[in-house]
């Protein structure tokens, strides 16, 4: 597994506009987002980062959810050579996830461009005006590490943004598999 660090785009970077299907084929329009903090996670259904956290971004996800967080997940990978990440598969990953976020398909890879997403999991944290806050890891675990996986450093970063502050200290760039390209 070679490992690829977030890119780390530049903060107060506004949210990029999108509008991209779900796994069902309904559209999902950044226009249409509440002006609420808003957590965009690049996610696929194969790489092991994203497998090692699954679990624990699905829990998050239903916690944060009900405290004001709008989340969305999307999956960029080239469905083609990587058929584990089709549409159907991503219907399968969400039912057996129980993931409650919209899980997005960006076939043309132009909205990960947009981002300046690099790796799955690549986690992009805005607060209500939608300007970036954080990007950043879910936490210090990795696959055959001992590390617990815990969400705490995005964790500590929704918290600042739900009290309205900014998240403090460094932020470590998420580390996972590329996002495959065509």
């Amino acid at each position: 597994m070679a490992l690829t660090p977030s890119t780390m785009p530049p903060l107060d970077t506004p949210s990029p506009k999108f509008e991209l299907p779900d796994a069902n084929g309904t559209n999902v329009r950044s226009t249409d987002l509440r002006a609420q903090p808003l957590l965009v996670a690049f996610i696929c259904n194969h790489c092991p980062y994203v497998k090692h956290i699954a679990p624990a971004l699905s829990e998050f996800a239903r916690e944060y959810r009900e405290a004001g967080l709008t989340i969305i997940a999307i999956n960029s990978n080239d469905s083609a050579n990587y058929p584990e990440d089709s549409p159907e598969r991503m219907r399968e990953e969400i039912a057996a996830r129980g993931y409650t976020f919209p899980y997005l398909v960006d076939e043309t890879q132009e909205v990960a461009h947009a981002f300046g997403a690099a790796c799955t999991p690549d986690f992009f944290l805005y607060d209500a005006g939608h300007k970036l806050v954080y990007r950043g890891q879910f936490d210090d675990s990795r696959p055959g590490s001992d590390e617990p996986v815990t969400g705490k450093d995005l964790r500590a970063a929704v918290d600042a943004v739900l009290a309205g502050e900014k998240p403090g200290g460094d932020q470590t760039p998420s580390m996972g598999c590329n996002i495959k390209w065509k």
